[in-house]
């Protein structure tokens, strides 16, 4: 799917995508609990509170996806995912906590093109996940947009304009 096409309402679009850029700011500033706050905030009022959780947070991994892939292509270094605990050390995928692991196949479904199959990751947390389990993929997919398009930016790569702008300096 790699970025993700823009609705037909663009009043939705506009409020999803400047939710989510907020929360990239909050993040990228080390705000992470005002970031998680952005994030389930946005569902404040919401008649569909799953459904809008789940377009932002594929959101975000939709255009980790679009930046991992303009980052392999060409003669750029490909991209590697790694996982650490918290003493710094790598651990297996397979091995690394349960919503990790959830941001992780996310990420890597939209990678792969399989959209469907990264909302059923999200679904899964979304249904039968804690809160602390969703706030943990929210923050991973917000720490992976921030590095990803600091390294795409770094090597003149394209970054999603909304995203670049909500992490200007």
């Amino acid at each position: 799917m790699g970025r993700m096409d823009r609705p037909h309402d663009q009043e939705r679009w506009h409020r999803m995508t400047s939710v989510a850029a907020e929360a990239l700011a909050a993040a990228k500033a080390g705000e992470d609990a005002v970031a998680v706050d952005l994030v389930t905030g946005y569902l404040t009022g919401s008649r569909e509170p799953n459904q809008d959780i789940r377009e932002l947070v594929l959101l975000l991994f939709a255009e980790c996806s679009g930046m991992v892939a303009s980052l392999g292509s060409g003669e750029s270094t490909p991209v590697q995912m790694q996982v650490f605990d918290e003493d710094g050390q790598e651990v297996q995928i397979d091995d690394a906590d349960p919503p990790v692991r959830t941001a992780i196949r996310t990420l890597l479904a939209e990678v792969h093109g399989d959209p469907e199959a990264a909302a059923a990751q999200i679904e899964i947390v979304l249904t039968s996940g804690a809160p602390d389990e969703l706030a943990t993929v929210v923050l991973q997919a917000l720490r992976w947009t921030i590095r990803l398009a600091a390294e795409c930016a770094s090597r003149d790569l394209p970054v999603p304009p909304w995203i670049a702008a909500a992490l200007a300096d």
